[in-house]
């Protein structure tokens, strides 16, 4: 069971889920399990379908799928028995089956389940929400009236409302438009985004909800007009809804912008989970690699989750050299294990029956083995291909440096390189962009971007970028302060730093912003309180929850998980949740997005 003195984001969901699946102790037999698009992703980032079809779950599908082939074979009168159609929906108004339902409290759904209820299909309906439904909105009399054969059983609120990828890093899974909802905060274009702003608001209570956690304090990034306006509509939820009244001390509960450090999204990555994500996309744990060379038809798509596959919770985080160390160790150990396999004798029935109940697991752990190995061999020529040892060292020196002669002469040097790729051309003019907005020749660089094959309307967001996130909109902790002194002290730093790995020296902001945290030195300017402590005094938190309008990055999370890990955290435990989950491509591909 999950303890909730642990800021556990999976836990917290897999509690949920496990409840849901037995109805919450009152929907015994076979079932039914209706899910909307959020609830899916929700659902499907801590367990397997196969999981839940042992569990007297006799369908997974979608409410409105369901709904929507529901009302054809009423108008077409047709019957199915209760066997389940080719579309995933049940037709027969006589099912002995029961639906447990799990959906966000939109008017959509709501609608879809009035529908259901006028003409049901199953004996029995439990109906989850993964968020609070207001109570003066009259969606529950719209679900009684329309309830006239009762077959609604019960109505919970079970805040599973964002998606947990490790036990410390949760998102939303808002993307498109993210940057642009944080970037017209406190405009006229505003209105636009009000209800994306809603599903974030939603979204962070849920977060605060299902980890029974209430703020201690709030604060969020002074430069972001969005930051200010969601960190003070949470107040709000927190103060006038009883329900988030939970005993012991609450975290801090931080609120920044993206725009704070786009250099971030930017960057190469090195680590196992950043790295996929950045160069072959992992989107709701699922990893594409159809098109890639020399891989099988069953490896084309394929899943990489902490909580299903305990070889990437072990290894998410190690970098590139370790986890080709690792990959080796696993592939050497299930060759032995298959080879005492081969040595056992099967000399009657007993040894015949052991052996193949064995051989599912077998099977399991041959396809989890190939699964790692073909990452990995598709990592490795794409690191290769596209030169991004080179190309990744010169990066960290942009984002951690100060140098502009030297990075302006290589620079030219790159983008005049046929080995370097444009998607990684264009990160490097960002990058040197973002650190010599103010001294450099900018002109120059998108004149030599347009000579090596960069595309104009690539070209253009250097310009978007610098109206994003440029000097006089984000805050100062991106490159120092601004004083001399300061920016040659994090420059000694970061070279003495370096000589380790020069691949990794880059420090996200939202990690010294953590450090200035725990040391009680974050600055009222820059961080503000939406209602400062009784009495004044600011004590150090023993949990911090920090989420990030715009998106979070795999680089953010991994620091974060290390500093959990430490024994020099001071005893401060944070969990990370976002917007979304950027690698550069989704980035540039938001920043494009905007006016």
């Amino acid at each position: 069971l999950f303890k909730y003195n642990n800021m556990d984001g999976i836990a917290s969901i897999q509690t949920y889920i496990n409840r849901l699946i037995a109805g919450d102790g009152k929907c015994d037999g076979m079932k039914v399990l209706l899910l909307d698009a959020t609830t899916s992703q929700v659902v499907s980032c801590v367990t397997s379908q196969t999981e839940i079809l042992n569990r007297e779950v006799y369908l997974v599908t979608r409410l409105d799928r369901h709904v929507l082939s529901s009302n054809k074979s009423n108008n077409q009168g047709s019957m199915t028995n209760g066997h389940t159609m080719s579309n995933g929906s049940l037709g027969s108004s006589t099912s002995h089956l029961k639906a447990v339902c799990f959906v966000r409290p939109t008017e959509t759904n709501f609608q879809l389940l009035v529908e259901e209820l006028r003409h049901p299909k199953f004996a029995e309906y439990h109906l989850f929400f993964a968020g609070i439904v207001n109570p003066n909105s009259g969606l529950f009399r719209m679900l009684a009236e329309a309830d006239e054969k009762e077959r609604v059983v019960q109505l919970q609120e079970f805040y599973g409302d964002f998606v947990p990828i490790n036990e410390d890093l949760v998102t939303l899974n808002c993307r498109d438009h993210s940057l642009a909802m944080t970037a017209s905060a406190g405009t006229a274009l505003a209105r636009e985004y009000v209800h994306l702003y809603e599903r974030h608001r939603e979204g962070l209570c849920s977060i605060l909800l299902a980890l029974r956690r209430k703020p201690s304090a709030i604060r969020y990034q002074q430069s972001s007009a969005l930051a200010k306006q969601l960190a003070m509509d949470v107040h709000e939820a927190v103060l006038s809804d009883q329900i988030f009244h939970f005993r012991g001390k609450g975290p801090l509960l931080l609120v920044l912008d993206r725009m704070d450090d786009p250099v971030t999204p930017l960057l190469s990555q090195w680590t196992y989970q950043a790295m996929v994500h950045e160069l072959l996309g992992l989107n709701n744990n699922r990893v594409l690699l159809k098109g890639a060379p020399g891989v099988n038809k069953d490896l084309e798509e394929v899943v990489l989750s902490a909580s299903q596959d305990d070889f990437f919770k072990v290894n998410r985080h190690s970098n590139f050299g370790e986890l080709g160390e690792a990959i080796k160790k696993l592939l050497d150990d299930f060759q032995k294990q298959q080879t005492q396999h081969r040595r056992e004798n099967i000399s009657s029935i007993e040894d015949m029956q052991q052996f193949m109940e064995k051989f599912p697991q077998l099977r399991t752990q041959s396809h989890n083995v190939s699964k790692h190995v073909a990452i990995m061999g598709e990592l490795a020529r794409l690191v290769d291909v596209c030169s991004l040892m080179d190309v990744s060292q010169f990066e960290q020196e942009l984002a951690c440096a100060d140098d502009h002669a030297s990075h302006f002469r290589e620079l030219l040097e790159k983008l005049g390189n046929p080995r370097v790729k444009t998607p990684d051309k264009l990160r490097l003019g960002l990058l040197y962009a973002l650190r010599y907005e103010q001294s450099g020749n900018l002109n120059m660089v998108k004149s030599q971007m347009q000579k090596s094959g960069v595309s104009a309307d690539m070209i253009e967001l250097m310009d978007k970028m610098l109206r994003y996130a440029g000097a006089s909109v984000r805050g100062p902790g991106l490159y120092g302060s601004g004083d001399i002194m300061t920016k040659m002290t994090k420059s000694l730093i970061t070279s003495v730093q370096g000589v380790n790995n020069v691949y990794s020296q880059h420090v996200p902001v939202v990690m010294d912003i953590i450090n200035n945290v725990v040391k009680g030195k974050l600055k009222e300017s820059s961080h503000p309180f939406v209602e400062k402590p009784l009495g004044g005094v600011i004590s150090r938190p023993n949990e911090l929850i920090i989420f990030i309008a715009g998106g979070v990055t795999f680089e953010e999370a991994t620091k974060i998980s290390e500093f959990n890990a430490s024994s020099q955290n001071g005893g401060v435990k944070i969990l990370l949740g976002g917007s979304t989950i950027h690698n550069s491509t989704s980035f540039l591909e938001e920043l494009r997005n905007l006016a």
